[in-house]
């Protein structure tokens, strides 16, 4: 592919498949964050959180979200503009957020805890969440907000078995929600999503579920609208590079990227030779 842009530029992801990126946070050294990517609202939104641990992971999250948009829709990461469609529940102007102004259409969801960023990009409506694994307190709390026959389900188990289970439907939970558009502004209970357990029920009509592998002492899932051609989806791993200030060359779909470490020179604003990905382990 010609070089005629100063980024990565990335295909859609084809009708059917999604792509998935994972950040972890404590990955990207201190002091390097490309803030300047970012708008004003982000900037606010950043600063308002009361925790410094907060606010390093809303930033490294958005960053990257900008960038990775950037190389699917040939934008730089600061020429963004995000917006919101129309709340399925209200009307109101919160829904499911947009890209203004893209020359072409791309889904996009982002979840942040902990640790952890997860981005995901479809052809289709897409949510994505991940969230750590609570104590037993913690579950019944939260299990109290579910489908009456996913309650059902989490009582069966053993109580040492709660929380993970719970994070799992949770997260299953949160991901078609936000796919919907509507996040919590729909009442959690209305919905069945399931375990995806084969004996069923399934998922609601028209949309696929999935979990996601991430790391220990967290869980994640996907909802996308329609079918897809994957029943174990692939996540890519993010690092340093992507959230700093770098130029990198233009990639495919099927480029395989270059692996970089990073290096004072690198740190101070000079050219890296590509994004740095890694595959997630189970």
């Amino acid at each position: 592919m010609e070089e005629t842009l100063p980024w990565v530029v990335r295909e859609l992801p084809p009708p059917g498949s999604l792509d998935l990126w994972l950040l972890r946070v404590s990955d990207v050294p201190a002091g390097i964050l490309d803030e300047a990517v970012l708008d004003a609202t982000e900037r606010q939104r950043a600063a308002a959180l009361m925790h410094a641990a907060d606010r390093t992971r809303f930033t490294a999250a958005h960053v990257a979200l900008r960038r990775l948009l950037g190389t699917y829709l040939s934008l730089r990461p600061e020429e963004i503009n995000f917006g919101r469609d129309t709340c399925p529940c209200c009307g109101g102007p919160h829904g499911r957020p947009t890209v203004l102004g893209a020359g072409r259409e791309l889904f996009f969801s982002l979840s942040h805890r902990g640790d952890l960023a997860l981005v995901g990009t479809a052809m289709a409506p897409i949510g994505v969440d991940v969230d750590l694994v609570s104590d037993q307190p913690a579950t019944a709390e939260l299990a109290s907000m579910l489908h009456v026959d996913e309650q059902a389900e989490l009582a069966a188990l053993a109580p040492e078995l709660r929380p993970r289970a719970l994070a799992r439907l949770w997260t299953r939970k949160e991901a078609y929600l936000k796919g919907l558009g509507t996040g919590l502004g729909r009442d959690p209970a209305l919905d069945y999503v399931g375990s995806g357990r084969p004996q069923g029920p399934y998922p609601p009509s028209g949309w696929t579920l999935l979990d996601v592998p991430v790391d220990r002492g967290y869980a994640a899932a996907v909802a996308v609208r329609g079918e897809l051609d994957v029943t174990v989806p692939t996540v890519s791993r993010l690092s340093g590079p992507d959230v700093v200030g770098h130029t990198p060359r233009l990639l495919g779909r099927d480029a395989v990227p270059h692996a970089s470490w990073l290096s004072d020179r690198d740190l101070a604003g000079h050219t890296f030779e590509a994004l740095q990905t890694e595959r997630t382990p189970p």
